[in-house]
């Protein structure tokens, strides 16, 4: 599972770029504009193709997934904190509208001890991050953990081979695809060396 997550930041043409990256094959797109309000990830969904919207998963405003055919929600480490016990019945509320539930964890301790059967959890930052100043990677083992885990943090195709016998079934890219000049590009080397990996 190779995984786009969406620069905070708009990029130019960056909705022209996503649409080009579901096209060449990109399977799992997280929405993740902290900037942007409720209105603001409508009319930045509304301008995907609308045949992609099922590979979207919304940080938040999970109430999107209502107005949209959304793949589904995940949780950032602090919602997860602040809905605690009630989280499973936050889950439930949105059954029959989105298909997977992720989130997002920083500690092994955190993603043991997770209760929640989300359908993958984010584990970071594996490696020192491409697109966050002084966000040094942990090098996260999770060859024993029996949840599916995707890392993130500083992947890019050179390191997929490492990451993989790290144990993670899956990778989420942010600064290898959008720090790139050519991001489609990039993306596409991220592709072919991740296939080859788990191939």
């Amino acid at each position: 599972m190779l995984i786009v997550v969406a620069p905070e930041i708009s990029v130019s043409n960056e909705i022209v770029v996503l649409n080009r990256l579901f096209k060449v094959g990109l399977t799992c797109y997280h929405l993740r504009k902290p900037e942007l309000d409720f209105e603001g990830h409508c009319r930045y969904i509304s301008q995907i193709d609308t045949a992609f919207h099922d590979r979207i998963m919304v940080h938040r405003f999970h109430e999107l997934t209502k107005h949209f055919n959304l793949k589904g929600i995940h949780f950032q480490e602090e919602k997860r904190r602040d809905l605690g016990a009630d989280i499973d019945n936050y889950i439930e509320s949105y059954n029959g509208c989105i298909e997977a539930t992720s989130s997002s964890f920083h500690t092994l301790d955190a993603l043991n001890n997770c209760t929640t059967a989300f359908n993958y959890h984010f584990l970071s930052p594996v490696f020192t991050s491409v697109s966050k100043e002084g966000y040094k990677g942990e090098g996260f083992n999770v060859i024993q953990c029996k949840k599916k885990v995707i890392g993130m943090g500083g992947v890019t195709s050179n390191n997929l081979d490492t990451l993989q016998e790290l144990g993670y079934q899956g990778a989420a890219v942010l600064g290898s695809v959008w720090n790139s000049k050519a991001p489609v590009d990039s993306f596409e080397t991220l592709q072919k060396a991740y296939n080859a990996y788990v191939g």
